[in-house]
């Protein structure tokens, strides 16, 4: 059709990991996002050691570093996220937690917070207690920021599980399918975007 413009690729935001570069936690949220892209997404991450920068959450707080407004403009434009945590005690970590609460910034959009976006969660935690009590917390605060949980959560239990093999790539395949149907899900549940 001439003169018609083809739609923007989806952007899909991955938030999480530890401050351990590369920990389980940050490399399966990225599989997530690979696997979005590969369905044409459009990715940015933010891994621990970005979410490290941010400075405790301040509502009162008069301006933004760069780093916190790049994480709130990031959100603000996505059509889906992915969020990851191990589980420390749980629940999410404070890491997480730091970045989810700047997202605050949101209450006054036109989308606020996670209004319609579908949301994949993973957790990596030592025991499957752990694993199903922090993917609930970090469920509660979607639903809470009016997002919408994918139904495939992605929990590795970190004592039974090892979802990488030597060449870094995931050997595990139910955590490798778990991971695909999440991004699967992303890509079918999030908005349409504009063309």
């Amino acid at each position: 059709m001439s003169g018609s413009s083809s739609p923007r690729a989806k952007r899909i935001v991955g938030l999480g990991g530890t401050f351990r570069q590369a920990s389980s936690s940050e490399r399966l949220v990225r599989a997530v996002l690979a696997e979005c892209e590969a369905m044409g997404a459009q990715t940015i991450m933010f891994d621990g050691p970005a979410l490290a920068r941010l400075p405790h959450y301040s509502p009162e707080q008069p301006g933004r570093s760069d780093e916190e407004t790049a994480l709130v403009d990031a959100v603000r434009n996505a059509d889906g996220i992915v969020i990851g945590s191990p589980g420390y005690h749980g629940g999410y970590s404070g890491l997480v937690k730091n970045a989810v609460d700047l997202l605050e910034d949101l209450r006054s959009d036109d989308r606020v917070y996670f209004d319609g976006c579908p949301v994949g969660l993973v957790v990596t935690a030592a025991g499957w207690q752990a694993c199903g009590t922090t993917l609930s917390a970090l469920r509660d605060v979607i639903h809470a920021m009016r997002g919408w949980p994918t139904p495939v959560g992605v929990a590795v239990n970190s004592v039974e599980q090892r979802p990488f093999g030597p060449d870094g790539t995931l050997s595990d395949e139910g955590i490798a399918r778990a991971v695909r149907a999440q991004a699967q899900q992303i890509m079918y549940f999030s908005m349409e975007p504009a063309s």
